[in-house]
């Protein structure tokens, strides 16, 4: 102990030492002998507490700004919760992990032989080595997956492992993934930051970096193809953006170049799995899933999912996809087959296990239900599936009325109970308010199919506990992680080389390669953003213009103009009744109210912030196009929100100062948009919808403020805030150089084909860019929608000013200009419904025909 606090800054290591963990990595490592943390304590030394805090925050900030997140269920602070990373590594030398990774192949490999057996000829069941009652009982045995054949040599392609220093010193194995294992992006995300932010921390310490298995993990993924074809369709398969793990099946998909796509962007047809695109169906041959067995087919699985494909399974049995990792995998994760793993290992292997694992005891054996009933407040208590979520018992901590309510509840099912002991996880330093502090630590690390054997990261995923104190681990609970360092004596290539198979070229040639479900929420985020935008900056008008007549909290304003334009409010979003009907008199007395509520009630549908909302649901599905830039400024769009709703008191300046802040912003995410995404990713479908948000909404504002015919004065401070609005008055100046007149105003904003902020040069745009969308087989034949924007643009460009402009003496209205603007208004949604049955149209969510109920 005394050479550790030699080689650092007491003020670092002040009171680490404190009711030291017996297992501390520091002491464990025997820095007397190994020079590994004493050189990394020596480079924090030389960086000092006040500069590593520093780093602290910048590594905070970085991961905030590239939207790194783990999604929290029922987190208060929402869902999207920023991911942690400690400045400080954890270590471990690769004289230490060489056995390790032995002992991970080892247990990857026997695993693969439990997977192929225990759905095939269940020999470990026939010469009794497990008990028929460990694998039946399990939700995770699937009895569709029984018996399917596979192309490729191993079962098991990728394998998740948990680790934690034991009372021997050694690293114990505590957990196996094998359903959708996640924290490689993770794990590589926190190697990249630290490498970003504090690269002298590597100084004179050879760190192993990941990129071999990356790449080896990059070609699993096109070698388990069952086609052998030389490029395949390679998919990732998410649950959607509400999964914990999302940011990382987005990073995946952009780091390997794979789709991301959810269940209903594919299809089973003749025996084969299809992607649905723009233009048609494209073959998928290869899914990496991010979502859970029972979920993946609806048809023989759980039926009421919406996260897989129907008849995916059957697919499989034709052996027409590979899927990483097999469908049935997730009985691999049953903690009852841990007492019995050294048994299957020697009957498999003719081994023993290398990597020791907690000592376990499965209830369904009488003995050992005696053993642990016996004593059952010193175990740790589990169902044998997590498929629901159970409930983990620590029973140390539980009331004498608990432990008897659990020993009543194993006795009457002993078969899906396992009792293990209590594992005290090791200790490693956390830098923790400019010290060091021991904080409890779990290690995970990946292991893949390659050859004849399996290739294991070198490093991976270091979790840590909460607080000094806390007894677990876990993401969930709000924990933090570290980067997983392997050290060596050998020199090592920090230029690392992340390319993958130069004769692979899965690249998208053409937009109608783009997945239907991607392109639905690319134009489904252009029309969220033209409506947030358009409301920003007529609200901000508003409030300019209340500035303007010095209009107060406490009084009416008598401003007929400013009247017109609280009620327009209202009339544009569709946020009734607002300041019209029965609510006119009580909303128009405080106006700032409804404004208010217009700008952070996330209820009131129309909205500025059910808008932002709706644009940010849409913005999280497509994470994987999206450029770091992008996400920072719709972050910084984010915060300006949050920190509005905090406010106590809200006047026309603290929000017209807002929509400055957030017009800004949204006009920047708009131009990085058209530099981040190609058209043939879908922009195109973007651009639509944003042109189609942007032009139904400039007509709805026409029709709200100039259909009607005003006196020469109110009439001019109409079409003034109409131009202002609409960004317009500068260039009406430029192009007229006259008094303001509803004739020039029309010939500016309604039929100018030059303008880009004008109806006619919107409607021009829509046209275009729906003319360069996928067609039929022929080519030659129009689309709906095509038909339907034909008929707008022929509607706008043959009408007569002149008419449109008449004034209908009874009613004092352009009634004309109403009928046309109805008539385009209603033309367009027609033209955005064709959009939709032509290019999104997913097919109904196939069911079984017969309820079928299982119990195992």
């Amino acid at each position: 102990m005394m050479i550790v606090e030699k080689t650092i800054e007491k003020s670092i290591l002040n009171d680490y030492f404190l009711n030291k963990s017996k297992y501390d990595e520091l002491l464990i490592s025997k820095m007397e002998d190994k020079s590994d943390w004493k050189v990394l304590l020596a480079n924090l030394q030389k960086i000092g507490p006040k500069k590593l805090a520093s780093k602290q925050a910048d590594i905070d900030w970085l991961l905030a700004e590239n939207g790194v997140t783990y999604n929290v269920y029922n987190d208060p602070k929402g869902l999207n919760r920023p991911w942690n990373l400690n400045v400080v590594p954890f270590i471990i030398h690769q004289n230490e992990w060489s056995e390790v990774e032995k002992g991970i192949q080892q247990r990857s490999e026997i695993l693969n032989l439990i997977l192929k057996d225990l759905y095939g000829k269940r020999e470990l069941l026939k010469n009794g080595i497990i008990p028929p009652e460990v694998i039946y009982a399990h939700r995770g045995f699937l009895r569709s997956c029984d018996q399917i054949d596979y192309k490729t040599a191993k079962r098991l392609h990728v394998h998740a492992v948990d680790l934690a220093r034991g009372k021997d010193g050694r690293m114990w194995v505590v957990n196996d993934r094998t359903q959708a294992p996640s924290g490689m992006g993770y794990a590589l995300e926190n190697r990249f930051s630290t490498s970003k932010i504090i690269p002298e921390v590597f100084d004179n310490i050879n760190v192993r970096q990941p990129s071999t298995f990356f790449n080896d993990f990059n070609k699993l993924l096109l070698n388990v193809t069952p086609s052998n074809k030389e490029n395949p369709m390679v998919v990732i398969l998410t649950p959607g953006p509400h999964n914990e793990t999302y940011f990382e099946h987005s990073f995946l998909s952009s780091f390997l170049g794979h789709p991301l796509v959810k269940g209903n962007d594919l299809v089973v047809r003749h025996g084969k799995v299809w992607l649905k695109s723009l233009k048609g169906l494209k073959q998928v041959d290869v899914i990496l899933r991010r979502v859970d067995d029972s979920f993946m087919d609806p048809l023989e699985l759980r039926e009421d999912s919406y996260l897989g494909v129907a008849g995916l399974l059957e697919v499989v049995r034709l052996q027409n996809v590979a899927i990483v990792n097999p469908i049935g995998s997730g009985v691999l994760e049953n903690p009852a087959l841990i007492p019995f793993m050294e048994n299957i290992c020697k009957f498999f292997l003719n081994e023993k296990l290398i990597l020791p694992q907690i000592a376990s005891w499965w209830c369904g054996q009488e003995k050992e239900r005696k053993h642990v009933l016996e004593d059952l407040a010193s175990y740790v208590v589990k169902r044998i599936d997590r498929s629901h979520r159970e409930h983990i018992y620590f029973c140390e901590f539980l009331s004498k009325d608990e432990l008897k309510a659990l020993k009543e509840e194993i006795l009457e099912n002993p078969n899906r109970f396992v009792a293990q002991e209590k594992i005290s996880f090791s200790t490693a330093p956390n830098f923790v308010e400019d010290k060091l502090e021991p904080r409890k630590i779990l290690c995970r690390t990946f292991s893949i199919a390659k050859d004849n054997g399996y290739s294991v990261m070198p490093g991976g995923l270091v979790r840590v506990a909460t607080e000094r104190e806390e007894l677990f681990v876990s993401n969930q609970r709000g924990g933090t992680s570290k980067d997983f360092w392997i050290v060596s004596d050998k020199k090592q290539n920090y230029l690392q080389n992340y390319s993958w198979n130069k004769s692979f070229s899965n690249q998208a040639e053409s937009i109608n390669d783009v997945p239907s479900n991607t392109a639905e929420n690319l134009y489904w985020s252009g029309r969220y953003l033209g409506r947030t935008l358009f409301t920003a900056r007529y609200l901000r008008m508003v409030l300019n213009q209340m500035t303007h007549v010095q209009y107060h909290d406490d009084r009416k304003s008598e401003s007929e103009s400013l009247k017109i334009l609280f009620q327009s409010i209202t009339n544009i979003t569709s946020t009734f009744p607002g300041f019209t009907g029965e609510n006119e008199e009580e909303a128009l007395k405080n106006p700032i109210k409804e404004i208010k509520a217009l700008t952070i009630d996330n209820q009131r549908i129309g909205g500025f912030a059910q808008s932002m909302q709706s644009f940010n649901n849409s913005y999280y599905s497509l994470r994987n196009l999206w450029s770091k830039d992008m996400w920072r400024v719709f972050d910084g769009i984010q915060k300006q929100l949050t920190k509005l709703k905090e406010e106590e008191n809200y006047s026309v300046t603290t929000l017209s100062k807002f929509f400055d802040k957030i017009i800004t912003r949204l006009i920047a995410f708009m131009a990085l948009s058209e530099e981040s995404i190609l058209v043939r990713q879908g922009l195109l479908l973007y651009f639509i919808g944003l042109q189609i948000e942007q032009a139904s909404m400039t007509i709805e504002k026409f029709r709200s403020l100039i259909i009607v015919n005003y006196n020469e004065d109110l009439e001019y401070e109409i079409l003034e805030s109409l131009l202002n609005s609409h960004e317009s008055l500068n260039i009406y100046r430029y192009s007229y150089k006259s008094y303001l007149s509803i004739e020039n105003v029309l010939k500016l904003l309604l039929l100018d084909k030059e303008y880009s902020r004008s109806l006619m040069y919107q409607i021009q745009r829509i046209k275009k860019d729906i003319d360069r969308l996928p067609k039929g087989d022929t080519n030659l034949e129009m689309t709906n929608c095509q038909k339907n924007i034909d008929t707008v643009f022929n509607k706008i460009q043959s009408l007569s000013l002149e008419k449109i402009l008449e004034i209908d003496k009874e009613s004092n209205m352009r009634k004309n200009l109403d009928t046309l603007l109805s008539d385009l208004s209603d033309l367009l949604h027609l033209t955005s419904l064709s959009v939709s049955d032509t290019y999104f149209n997913h097919s109904q969510q196939q069911k079984q025909l017969v309820d079928r109920k299982i119990s195992n």
